[in-house]
């Protein structure tokens, strides 16, 4: 990480930005106040919109400053001074987005707000362009191809500037994007910590480190500034991970000291309850979000992902005819849509909703993903695997992209590289049952049977979402003829479905029935035999097996057959399918719940 003394160096050339204290202590919300309107007016000097609308949304979460306590702008450097004629023109140009014009007037100037202003024009002027060749010659699968030009020469400059200790926190954010777009990973993590302890206010530079910081292992290595936007820092970069009891306690804890006006805060709450499948949960809160908040955006796509969830088609309608009305050329607006689509089965239509999103931000995770899905469903592999990659370019942390590969992979019988993706997607999330019951299945189809078991019996053990896990294990003890074990899943996955009263697709609980049914028979256990064949003539496709075995447990009492005393194991149905009350004992399964596979 960058070293300590070039910090402070870099700290002593940054006079353009006024020095301010932001110790770690939130005890006084009226100074964190005048810090974030501040930092919100020295971003919105340089063009930096999104870390000034943060700053500024964070401020007027705080309760107002008396006109006393209101601080007046920063006072001009000789520097600034000499080019506030040439900066004024510029900026004006630049907020127009005419920014080779920008750049073109502001060449030669000294003060270090002009300066960063003109190296970000020219960084600006090289994406605009990269993305005006691409728009029209190619789909958005291809535009990960065309790179920017501007990016060498920047490097080159900002590098020399950066060795000559002249970049302020401002110039060390851009240099740290510029090193990120030029793929050295590395480099931009140290530059980004610079520029954290340089201008810690900087929300921009935390959030890039953020997009960086690919596991909790990083993290700890990072020699970061004691401050309370650490704190935010921290939330956040918990909520990437899938760290998600460690973002929450964040979260409340900012929610306790001040900000629970935040409607930045309460809308990551929601996104950490999304990512927990916590559906009703993150539901609930979006809906509160909307009505405090009934013109945003942001975070509105995640909302239609879990209303795609529950098939609420009314409501996701409303959703994307009313963000439409607000934006209909928003990144969000358009996956929206997608998912509205996708909702209705309209695939083709979906896919052109997130390519569009694609078109307006090529850097937008979600839609990457969610196209990665439709093609999947319109049996298109190549380009699905094509998305998918592109989702993981832009973030190597996004599970859902790599067990969308998994599943591609799967269509396309190829288990070894299906192994290698779901496995990438359980290190991201590894209590997600649904990771392990694929790496289960995998296991399966290249025989490694004990890897398999391994696999769904974690995936019980961490809280099966679909179910599943339990019989998949059955089945499997089946094959290797291990009945007892066998008997003792079905028993657990009958008893699960019971308590939590469920529906659950008949097939698999008719299949539970017909072995347990069997199991007893042969064991000789008349009782709990007769109690399971009774359930099978519920089910169509086990009736007449159970009407049979019915018969032959009647044909054996009349002869006087004795119950058997002598068994494997003592097995109990829940007391809804049985008034027997036999005395539990759980043999149990293989002692794997610490292993992951």
């Amino acid at each position: 990480m960058a070293a300590s003394s070039s910090v402070v160096s870099v700290a002593a050339a940054a006079t353009a930005v006024p020095s301010v204290s932001t110790s770690a202590d939130f005890s006084d919300l009226r100074e964190i106040k005048k810090q974030l309107l501040l930092i919100a007016g020295l971003t919105r000097e340089r063009g930096l919109l999104h870390s000034s609308k943060w700053s500024a949304e964070l401020a007027f979460s705080l309760p107002a400053l008396p006109l006393s306590e209101l601080q007046p702008p920063p006072p001009l450097t000789e520097e600034d001074a000499q080019d506030v004629d040439a900066y004024t023109l510029a900026k004006a140009y630049f907020d127009v987005k005419e920014y080779d014009r920008a750049a073109h007037f502001l060449h030669g100037c000294n003060s270090k707000k002009a300066y960063f202003l003109y190296m970000y024009s020219r960084y600006l002027s090289g994406e605009k362009k990269k993305d005006d060749e691409t728009v029209d010659s190619l789909g958005p699968l291809e535009k990960g191809q065309v790179k920017n030009e501007a990016l060498r020469e920047l490097r080159v400059e900002l590098s020399r500037k950066h060795q000559a200790r002249g970049l302020d926190g401002f110039g060390l954010y851009l240099y740290g994007v510029v090193l990120r777009k030029l793929d050295l990973v590395k480099e931009a993590i140290d530059v980004f910590v610079e520029a954290t302890h340089v201008l810690p206010l900087h929300w921009g530079a935390w959030l890039e480190l953020c997009n960086l910081i690919t596991d909790k292992e990083m993290l700890k290595f990072l020699s970061l500034p004691d401050t309370w936007m650490k704190e935010f820092f921290l939330a956040h970069i918990y909520t990437e991970l899938q760290l998600i009891e460690e973002a929450l306690q964040k979260y409340q804890h900012l929610i306790d000291v001040g900000f629970s006006k935040s409607s930045y805060i309460v809308s990551q709450i929601a996104v950490a309850y999304h990512n927990i499948r916590d559906i009703d949960k993150a539901l609930s809160i979006f809906n509160e979000l909307r009505k405090q908040d009934p013109y945003r955006i942001e975070n509105m796509d995640t909302f239609s992902n879990l209303l795609y969830v529950r098939s609420m088609k009314s409501e996701l309608s409303y959703l994307a005819h009313n963000l439409c009305e607000i934006d209909k050329y928003r990144v969000e607006t358009c996956c929206v849509i997608g998912n509205y689509y996708s909702l209705r089965s309209q695939h083709e239509k979906a896919a052109l909703y997130f390519q569009r999103a694609l078109k307006l931000n090529p850097r937008y995770l979600g839609a990457w993903t969610l196209m990665g899905h439709e093609y999947m469903e319109m049996k298109n592999t190549s380009a699905a695997i094509q998305a998918y990659r592109h989702a993981i370019e832009v973030n190597k942390r996004d599970y859902r992209a790599w067990y969308g590969l998994g599943q591609t992979y799967e269509i396309l019988k190829m288990p070894f590289y299906c192994l290698y993706y779901y496995r990438r997607a359980h290190q991201l999330r590894p209590n997600d049952s649904r990771m392990l019951v694929a790496l289960g299945e995998c296991y399966e189809k290249l025989n490694q049977l004990v890897e398999a078991k391994k696999c769904y019996w974690r995936a019980y053990a961490v809280g099966d979402v679909e179910k599943m896990a339990l019989v998949k294990l059955a089945k499997l003890h089946e094959q290797l003829t291990e009945s007892e074990q066998a008997a003792q899943c079905y028993i657990k996955y009958i008893q699960d479905i019971y308590s939590c009263g469920e529906v659950v697709e008949h097939l698999e609980e008719s299949t539970a029935f017909r072995y347990l049914a069997q199991y007893y028979f042969k064991c000789k256990l008349w009782d709990e035999a007769s109690t399971c064949a009774q359930k099978c003539c519920a089910f169509n496709d086990t009736r007449e097996e159970g009407k049979a075995l019915l018969r032959q447990i009647l044909q054996l009492r009349n002869q006087g057959e004795a119950a058997s005393t002598d068994t494997p194991g003592t097995f109990f149905l829940p007391s809804s399918l049985s008034a027997n009350n036999t005395p539990t004992r759980r043999v149990s399964p293989l002692n794997l719940s610490s292993v992951t596979p």
